[in-house]
């Protein structure tokens, strides 16, 4: 008698570990909205079907008698499942689409031992759809050491760098910003409220406690708004020296890492909704323009030394603060340098498309941007970036790929739903992401886009809060390392120099790690040396601050020449420096020539630095 299915079932060969494979990632598909079952056990419940058809295709038989076969019955069974309605209409309204989709069945059935084996090598051998469980928690647990680490690295500087006695003071910022008419959605910062030194350390110190609870793993939402805001605080009024990419990379991964997790205080670990599955593909968006754009900066610029891949043979020596290990990397043979250099584009270029590959390639991708990572943090000095990249990283792996005992330790809540995000809260953020990104990716590819007003205004609003910001780094390779040396004075004839912790000054001191400490000083320091003391207003209030003995100031050197009371002059000379090559001179690191004047001697009655 023949067999009436209760609902859509599909007759696949069992016999062929390539279509047990399929059918069993296709039943996780359809959640339990189709039935599954190999034609040698039930072809004879459907004489109607030759067996012919039975061996060549899968075919979906539905309750009213409908047969489907080969890809037609695939989109069937993804269709009547509920969940890919939208896309397999859309694809079916596409000229062509599915007249591809049947070709490439066709192909694929009749080599299916080939096929096969190339699904083990791209896919692997689990057929169940891949999980990020593990990722996800490993992820937002890096996240909140990446923020602990920005808080407690300010927090020792921040003083020096914006407090009343600082370089350039919080107070004197938002004077300015209240005279020009600005708000808190021009100037998005706390210190709207309290500009004071001590209301800049409890912005630190809260940002700090909040990242320890975060790496716990309590109310990871309602953690991830906090620092969010805290951070934004200080990046909004620590102006340039809070300005780099990785400062705008920390809240932008932030913002979206807010929707990655329940609203409540101990959310289960072990399930995934929705709302997190969208988060994470947003987040991967991130990791993509994150690397891809660093690539195509490189040669969107016209720098030759990217070119002709000898950008490496300078790196070394002229990245902003070099490390002994970099060193010992400049020492190597050109080829290596070009052969690192071709790498370095290729993985920046090709390996962020890993991201929407087969789990195998994912898997193959997020190593080679880690490993990456783990390249450019061991040859110099970076801050959080490198780890804050990694975390992102981390979500192209799946749960397979950690040891089994991860998964099963991941902590549980307490039980319970909490408040989620739901799938279309989060339309809104993904339309800015792509939206602004597309504005972006145009303007690096240098094409002229007339975007509507409305487009427009979504780029400017949400600017200030970097929710989405451009990439690239290194886009044009500096080939000279100037330094600028400070000095001070009594006489304007004998002058001692001050020691900065960080970055070069005596020849003879081997250049150190910092570690995921982010010296801002020494830092801008190097940028102030790119270009000229009119370009660079804040150098005079940090010449003002020595002249001044300011002792917050003082804390961001490592040696000050004038313990007793500060110099009546300083001035700023300029240096050449390059490394030294093995056995030319034992015992330096640096040999240096000097350039000039960066600028000439002054004193408190001929300098008043920018207030």
């Amino acid at each position: 008698a023949e067999r009436v299915p209760q609902r859509p079932l599909l007759v696949f060969d069992g016999d062929c570990g390539f279509c047990r494979y399929w059918v069993e990632r296709l039943r996780g598909a359809t959640r339990e909205t189709v039935d599954f079952e190999p034609s040698q056990k039930v072809a004879g419940d459907f004489p109607e079907i030759p067996q012919q058809d039975f061996d060549e295709a899968v075919q979906l038989i539905e309750p009213d008698g409908t047969v489907a076969s080969g890809a037609d019955a695939m989109f069937r069974a993804l269709e009547v499942s509920g969940r890919f309605q939208g896309m397999i209409r859309g694809a079916r309204a596409v000229p062509g689409i599915m007249a591809a989709a049947r070709a490439v069945y066709r192909v694929i059935a009749r080599n299916r031992m080939l096929a096969s084996f190339f699904t083990k090598i791209l896919f692997g051998k689990d057929a169940q759809r891949p999980g990020y469980l593990v990722a996800r928690r490993w992820f937002v647990c890096l996240l909140g050491l990446v923020f602990l680490v920005a808080f407690v690295s300010l927090w020792v500087q921040i003083r020096g760098l914006v407090g009343s006695l600082g370089i350039l003071p919080a107070a004197d910022t938002m004077l300015a910003a209240r005279h020009s008419g600005a708000d808190f959605w021009d100037f998005p910062t706390l210190c709207w409220l309290n500009a004071s030194d001590g209301f800049l350390v409890f912005q630190c110190a809260a940002g700090a406690a909040i990242s320890c609870v975060l790496i716990v793993g309590y109310a990871p939402g309602v953690c991830l708004a906090l620092l969010w805001l805290l951070y934004l605080s200080l990046v909004t009024i620590g102006r340039v020296f809070l300005g780099y990419q990785w400062d705008a990379l920390l809240l932008e991964t932030g913002f979206l890492a807010i929707f990655l997790m329940p609203l409540q205080l101990r959310p289960d670990w072990t399930r995934e909704t929705s709302g997190s599955r969208i988060t994470r593909w947003l987040l991967l968006f991130l990791l993509f323009r994150l690397m891809f754009e660093s690539g195509v900066v490189k040669l969107a610029s016209g720098d030759e030394t990217w070119r002709n891949l000898t950008a490496l043979t300078f790196h070394y020596e002229t990245q902003p603060l070099p490390t002994w290990t970099s060193w010992f990397a400049f020492q190597a043979p050109l080829w290596f340098q070009k052969a690192c250099c071709a790498a370095t584009l290729a993985i920046e270029l090709a390996l962020p498309f890993a991201i929407i590959g087969p789990r195998n390639v994912r898997r193959a991708g997020g190593i080679g941007l880690i490993g990456l990572q783990v390249i450019i943090a061991a040859t110099g000095n970076f801050g959080f970036f490198n780890l804050l990249a990694v975390s992102l990283c981390l979500l192209m792996l799946d749960d397979g790929f950690f040891p089994r005992r991860w998964r099963e330790n991941l902590a549980v809540g307490a039980g319970g739903d909490g408040p989620r995000w739901w799938p279309w809260a989060l339309v809104p953020v993904g339309a800015v992401s792509l939206t602004v990104s597309a504005i972006q990716l145009s303007r690096m590819f240098g094409l002229r886009v007339a975007w509507p007003e409305p487009v427009v205004a979504i780029y400017s609003a949400q600017s200030p809060f970097r929710i989405c910001n451009s990439y690239g780094l290194f886009a044009v390779m500096t080939t000279r390392r100037h330094e600028i040396v400070v000095e001070g004075s009594d006489d304007g004839k004998n002058w001692r120099a001050y020691g900065f912790k960080w970055k070069p000054g005596p020849t003879d001191r081997r250049p150190r790690f910092t570690g995921p400490h982010m010296p801002r000083l020494d830092w801008q320091m190097w940028f102030a040396a790119l270009g000229q003391l009119e370009n660079n207003p804040w150098f005079g209030n940090f010449l003002v601050r020595l002249l001044e003995g300011s002792p917050d100031g003082l804390k961001l050197m490592a040696e000050n020449p004038f313990p007793g009371q500060p110099p009546r002059y300083v001035r700023a000379v300029l240096y050449d420096y390059h490394f030294t090559r093995i056995g030319e001179v034992p015992g330096q690191w640096w040999h240096r020539e000097k350039l000039g004047l960066y600028c000439p001697p002054v004193s408190l009655s001929t300098t008043t630095g920018e207030k």
